[in-house]
């Protein structure tokens, strides 16, 4: 049976990729505020909504006007847009709190293959005690003593601040072993029941 299990650890980043981190904070939160408030605007002068990928295609035209967002992480904007999209769809259909402002970002893992050779965005290596990030390269990691290795696919990478300190929680796609169950006694009841 495939499960997601998340794993956070501390981040002890270099002041440059601190620096980094913060500007990707705020490049995601920019996005993510600019879009819904254009999607307010033309729900309130044309009661429609713009689609999620109509979003991402104009973060280009956004990106062109404010360059600043080029130097950030494009995977973390973009998933920014995926959560104000899910948080919009849940708030009309589910009637679930209106969509507000975040400190965290993600970025969700991109695998090619070149030559032969796979590469990844997001690399976990517990034994240097280290993750590779996205335009942050590799950053020192604490957590999890006890483990070498963790088994799965990393499906994504959520970098937080709390109490101004770095974290990141890695969601891993795990196939666990589901026991069979096999039934030592039955038992019937009778309820009794006419109708």
């Amino acid at each position: 049976m495939l499960i997601n299990r998340a794993y956070k650890f501390r981040l002890y980043p270099t002041n440059e990729q601190k620096e980094l981190i913060n500007k990707t904070f705020g490049c995601s939160r920019l996005v993510y505020n600019y879009y819904l408030n254009k999607k307010q605007e033309l729900y309130k002068q044309e009661k429609k909504t713009l689609s999620c990928y109509d979003t991402i295609k104009d973060l280009k035209n956004l990106s062109k006007e404010r360059p600043f967002l080029k130097e950030v992480d494009s995977m973390a904007l973009r998933t920014s847009l995926f959560d104000l999209d899910n948080a919009y769809n849940k708030f009309f259909k589910e009637n679930i709190g209106y969509p507000n402002y975040k400190n965290k970002y993600r970025t969700n893992l991109i695998t090619s293959t070149y030559k032969g050779k796979l590469n990844e965005n997001i690399k976990l290596d517990l034994k240097n005690k280290t993750i590779t990030l996205p335009k942050l390269k590799q950053v020192k990691i604490k957590g999890y003593r006890n483990l070498e290795t963790i088994n799965g696919r990393i499906i994504n990478a959520t970098i937080s601040k709390e109490a101004n300190k770095d974290y990141v929680s890695v969601c891993v796609e795990e196939d666990i072993p589901v026991p069979e169950f096999i039934p030592t006694s039955i038992v019937g009841i009778d309820l009794g029941i006419k109708d």
